[in-house]
């Protein structure tokens, strides 16, 4: 699978280039919404991107790998394309993936909730019912 397409890059780009020009220029830094979702298949990491560098494979967002702690910083496009998992799998891109919010709301949310995944759960029904995110637990209590 292809992690980024040429139109995903692009748009990760243009908002890479319009946080830059906000900080030269002395402006608010815009607070896009995350453009693609990586994650594993066979397990809880999970990366969501709103940014990719001029060189092409820093990309900026929030990681979480599972752990319990998502954190906002950049990563590499080109080192989560090399990770190979059991049974041929490789990490993927979720082509279904609606970023609903900016990636501050997202890092709030899944910092309280523990995790990307509970967040993306907790950020759908507060969108679809018109609300703001509730911070309760996972089903599973953990």
């Amino acid at each position: 699978m292809i992690l980024l397409t040429p139109d995903l890059r692009d748009a990760l780009r243009a908002n890479d280039i319009a946080r830059r020009t906000a900080r030269r220029e002395g402006l608010p830094e815009p607070d896009p919404v995350p453009l693609v979702k990586l994650f594993n298949p066979l397990g809880a990491a999970t990366w969501l991107a709103t940014e990719l560098d001029a060189d092409g494979d820093t990309l900026f967002g929030l990681a979480d790998l599972g752990f319990g702690c998502p954190e906002m910083g950049s990563f590499s496009l080109s080192e989560i394309a090399a990770i190979r998992l059991p049974f041929g799998l490789r990490i993927e891109r979720d082509l279904g993936f609606e970023g609903l919010v900016p990636l501050s709301d997202w890092a709030e949310c899944a910092r309280r909730a523990g995790s990307v995944i509970w967040a993306e759960t907790l950020l759908r029904r507060a969108v679809r019912g018109g609300e703001a995110p509730d911070p309760e637990l996972p089903p599973n209590g953990g």
